[in-house]
């Protein structure tokens, strides 16, 4: 076996937080693709991004497979540490992670694979794309790359990025990525999917052309613990087109994966940390403070069930689980709570505008009424979450 020397960077974390690797997809540098997604990552993670070779920072080699390459890759975290890391690429990074589920599943924790496949295109497609790069250099593929990897406008909304993104595959080696275009011609784990028993997450981009939702849905029933989730209106690259979002899932995800706490004191601090990242430590602080003996169990009980037993489950994201919460406070009439909550579900990943939606929809469902006092209570609470007062 070639193993390729891969080289990595450490975006940030605390040097004693868990470690996360994030891989790339074929053309952009780790830098490029995940350096807003990694800011909000570093805050739970050790985060560490790797290179292809020949990309970004990655050193030219010689040829490899994808398995050689996720050996290279076990051999940057075994850098960082010998036990278990969290994983998470797009594209050829989700088949490294796959690669890695299938090669050294003791050391992967959770895998989250972003707009990737367990078989991508075909393997005349790929040695005839390494043809032509070889020949005529990557420059041959910048336009049909901004087709396939960016939805409709998105170059034009965030140019900064695409710019960035489109620069990163310029400045690639021919032969190296003509080198990643033959390991994908021979990867093909479709029929061993069954054999990985790692919790995996699989992210699709709804108007990804390149490796479309279902690719992803076959992964997520194919593995033995797995779950699909697709994001509207997101191409081939989400960590650079939606960062903050697909950050959450990544977070998410390897927590629900961890071990699952075995005592009430276990439910109670995973509980306790959930409800932090939520409602803000502020609010979560001001209540524990103002707790007395006569509430103090009703504050544990809250943390324990809601938070530690539901709110920490695997089966839907945090938005969801905001969108259900506001949904039902605003029919309940839970005025107090609903405020609360609004400035959670920015927390967790909601805008503005679906919250507006949310609370229409409220007004069919629950009622003009509730609804209109949902709207008002939202138009006082939600500026103070964008001038930065909502703790």
């Amino acid at each position: 076996m070639s193993i390729p020397r891969i080289v990595g960077t450490v975006f940030g974390g605390a040097d004693t937080a868990p470690l996360l690797v994030l891989g790339p997809s074929l053309g952009t540098s780790a830098a490029t693709l995940w350096r807003e997604a990694a800011v909000q990552l570093s805050q739970h993670w050790r985060v560490v991004g790797w290179d292809l070779p020949g990309h970004g920072r990655g050193e030219t080699t010689g040829a490899f497979s994808m398995a050689e390459l996720a050996a290279g890759v076990l051999a940057l975290a075994d850098e960082f540490t010998r036990e278990t890391f969290h994983y998470a690429g797009d594209s050829v990074g989700g088949c490294v992670g796959l690669q890695l589920l299938l090669d050294a599943p003791h050391r992967v924790a959770s895998a989250t694979v972003l707009c990737t496949g367990a078989v991508i295109g075909t393997p005349d497609a790929w040695r005839e794309r390494a043809a032509t790069v070889r020949s005529a250099g990557t420059e041959t593929m910048v336009a049909a790359a901004a087709q396939r990897w960016f939805p409709t406008d998105f170059a034009q909304r965030e140019s900064l990025v695409s710019s960035a993104l489109i620069d990163a595959l310029r400045a690639t080696d021919a032969d190296s990525y003509a080198q990643v275009c033959e390991a994908l011609a021979g990867f093909d784990v479709v029929d061993r999917l069954q054999e990985i028993s790692t919790p995996v997450l699989a992210v699709a981009g709804s108007d990804d052309v390149a490796t479309p939702p279902d690719h992803l849905q076959r992964i997520a029933s194919g593995v033995k613990d797995g779950r699909a989730i697709v994001l509207d209106g997101v191409g081939h690259l989400a960590p650079a087109q939606v960062p903050v979002r697909v950050a959450a899932l990544i977070t998410e995800h390897a927590r629900a994966s961890a071990s699952s706490p075995k005592t009430t004191d276990e439910v109670y601090a995973a509980g306790l940390a959930v409800r932090r990242e939520v409602l803000g430590n502020a609010h979560v602080d001001r209540a524990i403070a103002a707790a007395t003996e006569f509430t103090a169990d009703f504050q544990r009980l809250i943390t324990e069930y809601a938070w530690g037993s539901i709110w920490t489950r695997q089966g839907l994201d945090r938005r969801s689980r905001s969108l259900i919460t506001l949904t039902a406070l605003v029919a309940r009439g839970h005025h107090e709570e609903l405020r609360m909550h609004l400035l959670a579900a920015r927390r967790n990943g909601l805008t503005n505008d679906e919250i507006k939606e949310l609370l229409m929809q409220t007004a069919i469902y629950c009622g003009v009424p509730d609804a209109n006092t949902a709207f008002r209570i939202a138009a006082d609470v939600l500026p103070d979450f964008d001038d930065g007062r909502g703790e």
